[in-house]
């Protein structure tokens, strides 16, 4: 199965260990800090609490909402009343939670990676012969779960997505799937979207902090027992404060560039290059969201998350300490993150019909190499003592 590569997450699980101080505050003595320190402090409260925050708490609303349909679902199966409208909505909040997913993988750091949270619920492609296996032991009644049977391929947004999507005949449009589930389909749906729930909003509880989360957001994660009494967010924007990981406002910004660069690359170069060369079967097949027909909306959001993260979204940005000192670097990534989006959305639906074309070859090249080049002179610049 191709899943995502562990070694980053492992490494970076090496990071030291959660703060659950609740004080959302800026560290004090900003007298004490240099005007380079100052700028990217700046940047990086705005960071956390205009682009991270809003985006994992949009993400977590959704992926809730979703879960309680897809119980909804299963209830009015059993009552013989389930139709296409209750798959369609369930659908709808997958999409919503699934795009500000994409819209967040600019910050695949911390928390989604120390936590595996990243290739728990976005690992693809489906393993489907798994799937229908596992299905197969439900329907015999045998002892189930998804930690014991589950593993990566099964599980997360693609899961889900398969069980609320389904390609017409020809492949070339996304339809609601039809109402004809059998009991074990709806039984893994539920697991499932029970599962990707509880891993949005243990994201966001992550980032914000779970005594600032909703009481019913709270709730799943008690249920659930996943509580890493975190606050990432906290920690970016007290640098150099006890109890933060970070000793410096700089450190900070280069890990917001460093994701940027991250998430340009794997567009590029993996979730548009692989399919692209289409070398092997292996990599003709290597199509994320393929049947809900959301692989170029997915590209192009991963590109709006990093132009959510440098630009920022509400006051100051690690682009404008950037522009500060060398505007040519920072018109560069400018430039290269709106080629990116428009390079990506001419390529047509389906992806993976089109994945070997002219048009995908001239996307890996804005996202993987254009843009990772300019948000790299970004990085030098940050970087500069």
């Amino acid at each position: 199965m191709n899943l995502k590569p562990y070694l980053f997450f492992a490494l970076t699980g090496l990071m030291a260990a959660s703060c659950s101080d609740d004080n959302n505050e800026p560290a004090s003595g900003d007298e004490e800090l240099s005007a380079k320190e100052q700028a990217l402090q700046a940047a990086t409260v705005n960071y956390v609490d205009y682009t991270v925050l809003p985006t994992y708490e949009a993400m977590a609303d959704a992926a809730v909402e979703m879960r309680d349909l897809c119980h909804a679902m299963q209830d009015k199966f059993d009552a013989g009343t389930l139709t296409t409208a209750d798959v369609k909505a369930a659908g709808d909040a997958w999409k919503l939670a699934r795009k500000n997913w994409e819209l967040s993988e600019a910050f695949l750091f911390g928390p989604a990676a120390n936590h595996n949270i990243d290739p728990h619920i976005d690992s693809w492609p489906l393993d489907k012969a798994a799937m229908d296996n596992l299905l197969v032991q439900i329907r015999n009644g045998n002892p189930w779960s998804l930690e014991n049977n589950g593993g990566y391929g099964l599980i997360g947004f693609h899961a889900v997505e398969y069980m609320l999507f389904e390609l017409s005949a020809d492949e070339n449009t996304s339809l609601v799937h039809s109402t004809d589930y059998t009991p074990e389909e709806l039984e893994y749906l539920v697991a499932v979207a029970d599962d990707l729930c509880q891993q949005c909003v243990c994201l966001e509880a992550c980032w914000a902090g779970t005594d600032n989360l909703n009481s019913r957001k709270q709730e799943i994660l008690e249920e659930a027992e996943l509580d890493y009494g975190e606050n990432y967010g906290w920690e970016m924007k007290n640098a150099g404060g006890k109890g933060s990981r970070f000793k410096t406002y700089q450190e900070a910004a280069e890990e917001i560039i460093q994701g940027c660069i991250d998430i340009a690359d794997e567009v590029g170069n993996t979730k548009i290059g692989r399919p692209h060369i289409g070398s092997t079967t292996e990599d003709k097949n290597y199509i994320e969201s393929p049947y809900s027909l959301n692989s170029i909306e997915d590209f192009a959001d991963n590109i709006r998350s990093i132009k959510n993260a440098y630009l920022g979204t509400r006051g100051k940005s690690v682009s404008d300490y950037v522009k500060s000192v060398d505007a040519d670097a920072d018109a560069a990534v400018r430039q290269a993150i709106e080629d990116a989006i428009a390079a990506i959305e001419l390529i047509p639906e389906p992806f993976a019909k089109n994945a070997t074309g002219a048009l995908s070859e001239a996307a890996v090249e804005a996202a993987g190499s254009t843009l990772v080049e300019a948000l790299e002179g970004a990085m030098s610049v940050v970087s500069r003592r």
